[in-house]
């Protein structure tokens, strides 16, 4: 989970760029869409000669009404995935990476996990969210968000998936996640192990606690995993990729569990930590994942 020293580390990168946080924060917009490689058109309709059909959608939990968003490819049945964004939720470098990966043929939608109180688009941008006072703002919404809540709202998800006519549901869903939305993958899977074959954390906070419900704890057998994480959070709590492993490993799980020459919120493009090698490298170990395991 990012916190104060991520925000004095952003600081110093975009100083080093020369950019302003009003500057970055107004560039944020086009680098959601840019930094991924050219595969998104300028409309963000069309991805890699791919045509896209998107729509803003309202999907009933237990808990109320989720608003999220819903992209695919125009024609055909394609595997599910589910996006946990991270703390500042829904906007638009989430489309848009969600667009690129409808553009590899994947039905993709994206989580607004603040719905109990809040519509998406809170947050223009990672810079925006901390300008803002983003912490504050969302803490009343995070504090719903136990494990338990998560899970009610991942059989939501996976139940709405299974209901639309671009998802095949002979094939296996897939989960990814970001910072905060890193252990909401785990409790998808484990909400729904029969559904969800993949998972994958990116930057996740909160992998290795003392509960129950730790992501470490309720690995599924039947996904494969990909956390990926951070080299700042993996030099704050050095031990955590052993632990994650021997949980792994203990429970028979697929896992690939690696540092990356990032910091947090590196895959992410609206990010001042945003680095594309690593980003880039992160993206094909993902596409890998869901092609073997979905």
């Amino acid at each position: 989970m990012c916190d104060e020293r991520d925000f004095a580390e952003w600081d110093r990168k975009i100083a080093a760029g020369s950019l302003s946080r009003r500057e970055f924060g107004a560039l944020s917009g086009v680098a959601a869409i840019t930094a991924c490689s050219g595969d998104i058109s300028a409309n963000g309709t069309t991805v890699a000669g791919q045509s896209l059909t998107e729509s803003r959608v309202l999907i009933d939990t237990e808990d109320g009404e989720m608003d999220a968003f819903f992209v695919h490819p125009a024609s055909g049945k394609h595997p599910g995935v589910i996006l946990w964004p991270d703390i500042a939720s829904l906007r638009e470098s989430k489309r848009s990476i969600a667009q690129r990966l409808a553009g590899k043929g994947y039905a993709v939608l994206v989580a607004n996990p603040y719905y109990r109180d809040v519509p998406s688009d809170q947050f223009e941008s990672s810079v925006a969210f901390r300008q803002s006072g983003g912490f504050e703002m969302v803490k009343p919404w995070r504090d719903k968000l136990s494990s338990r809540a998560i899970m009610r709202d991942a059989d939501a998800l996976v139940g709405w998936l299974d209901g639309q006519e671009a998802v095949d549901k002979a094939r296996g869903i897939g989960t990814q996640g970001y910072c905060m939305g890193g252990p909401f993958t785990a409790y998808t899977a484990h909400a729904r192990p029969d559904r969800v074959k993949a998972a994958a954390s990116f930057h996740g906070g909160g992998l290795v606690r003392d509960d129950e419900d730790s992501p470490h704890r309720i690995l599924e057998p039947g996904t494969s995993y990909l956390i990926a994480i951070a080299q700042n959070d993996d030099a704050r709590a050095p031990d955590e990729k052993s632990e994650l492993r021997q949980a792994a490993d203990a429970a028979g799980v697929s896992a690939e569990i690696e540092v990356y020459a990032g910091d947090h919120g590196w895959t992410v493009p609206d990010n001042p930590a945003y680095v594309e090698g690593p980003a880039e490298k992160a993206w094909a170990r993902l596409l890998a994942l869901y092609e073997g395991a979905l």
